[in-house]
């Protein structure tokens, strides 16, 4: 899950007048620093119990997943790499647009 720091809490939005406050100034040093004031009193809360459960379809997913990525082929990056900033790489829509609904129709079956 990916944590953004947009909206109407976030660092920078609406701080401006409140930048001189003790909590607010942490704040602000805390979200330069990468930390949360919030997640280090919530480490400190939940400590080394803290338990998470993934349902079996979540280890399926994963291990479907693992098994469809045996490793990187370098030379293959490379060479797409370099396609892709010379300009010379061309999207075949079509062909993708194939593979995702036959593929979405095996996940159905």
């Amino acid at each position: 899950m990916k944590v953004s720091n947009t909206g109407p809490n976030s660092v920078g939005s609406g701080l401006a007048g409140t930048a001189s406050t003790g909590a607010a100034t942490e704040t602000v040093k805390s979200a330069r620093n990468g930390k949360s004031p919030a997640a280090d009193a919530l480490g400190a809360t939940l400590g080394s119990s803290a338990k998470v459960e993934v349902s079996s379809r979540a280890q399926e997913m994963k291990k479907i997943k693992e098994a469809a990525t045996p490793g990187v082929d370098e030379a293959k990056v490379a060479r797409l790499q370099a396609l892709i900033d010379s300009g010379a790489y061309k999207v075949d829509a079509e062909a993708i647009s194939e593979r995702l609904v036959s593929e979405q129709l095996k996940m159905n079956e």
